[in-house]
């Protein structure tokens, strides 16, 4: 009988996993894609995450650069540079959601409520300029706080977009029941591609105005909002709430981040998790910016540039 092998280790498919908290609440996030896996306060969670035997699936968490949402075709150009990225949503031939969501981020720093990672994005085809991105989490008395800071390594201009992609969830029940404010007063008007036509309409008396919070319903949203108000700080804040408090968050974003795009989950592939998360994804550019230019970041040669946003629970 040959001698038995090594035993192998089988990994999480997100990697390592990091974990912070302050008080009650409790932050994961993974080396894949510095994804934020899970946050709860005690038995009950902020966002929908996933598992740690799973991987990310419809965006769970996840960080969206160096593009949020899609970009058709996944052609795009930038300063004479050619670019194409392969086709991850093919049915529309777009690409979607950047290219840092599916690659291992290197830990620089944890200490008990504060973790900072960091990724080296070096040229490919699909992105073929040179930057460094950091991502830092900081759980406190005021929630869970995401800070970017993205420097260019390049000899030339780098374009930019970023977003990210929490499901805030509505506990047991479907969203239906749950209590949504957006502090947007437009939508982007959009094909059939999911891609926008370059107008706006108003939510003013129509079902996607969530400018007063008031029950989801039957509304469907895979929708990019904007025109948002904002404190005197700079921040736009949204929330989703359950009567009876059993669950609710707000989520807040700096001036970086000019869009939401709020997802109902009504085409998600897991029939059972339809409808049971709002997807509220803070962007700084609306869908297909690197093809149409529309509010990208422009990054000179060592130029650094951040913006924060975080979520509040109930």
């Amino acid at each position: 009988m040959p001698p038995p092998g090594p035993q192998i280790s089988v990994a999480s498919p997100t990697g390592q996993q990091w974990r912070i908290g302050h008080g009650e609440q409790r932050v994961i996030v993974c080396e894949v894609g510095a994804t934020l896996r899970a946050y709860n306060v005690g038995s009950n969670p902020v966002i929908d995450g996933f598992a740690p035997h799973e991987w990310s699936h419809s965006g769970r968490g996840q960080v969206l650069a160096p593009w949020p949402n899609r970009l058709a075709d996944g052609r795009y150009e930038f300063n004479g540079v050619r670019a194409q990225a392969a086709l991850d949503e093919p049915e529309r031939r777009n690409a979607i959601h950047g290219l840092v969501r599916w690659l291992p981020w290197a830990l620089q720093t944890r200490h008990q409520n504060h973790l900072s990672l960091r990724l080296q994005l070096h040229p490919s085809p699909g992105y073929p300029f040179s930057l460094l991105l950091e991502m830092q989490y900081h759980v406190g008395r005021e929630g869970l706080s995401v800070t970017t800071t993205a420097l260019s390594t390049d000899d030339g201009p780098v374009p930019f977009g970023l977003g990210f992609h929490p499901y805030l969830t509505a506990g047991p029940e479907t969203v239906d029941g749950a209590i949504l404010k957006l502090p947007a007063h437009h939508t982007l008007d959009v094909d059939e591609r999911g891609l926008p036509t370059g107008s706006m309409s108003p939510v003013a008396g129509t079902e996607r105005d969530f400018t007063t919070a008031r029950f989801v319903g039957p509304t469907v949203l895979d929708t990019a909002f904007t025109t948002l108000d904002r404190d005197a700080d700079g921040r736009a804040w949204a929330s989703l709430d359950v009567p009876g408090g059993v669950t609710g968050a707000a989520l807040w974003a700096d001036s970086g981040f000019g869009y939401f795009m709020v997802y109902t989950g009504d085409t998600l592939e897991d029939v059972s998790r339809r409808r049971r998360a709002v997807a509220i994804e803070p962007m700084t550019c609306p869908p297909n910016a690197l093809r149409t230019g529309k509010d990208v970041v422009a990054l000179a040669p060592g130029q650094e540039w951040s913006a924060s946003w975080g979520l509040v629970p109930r």
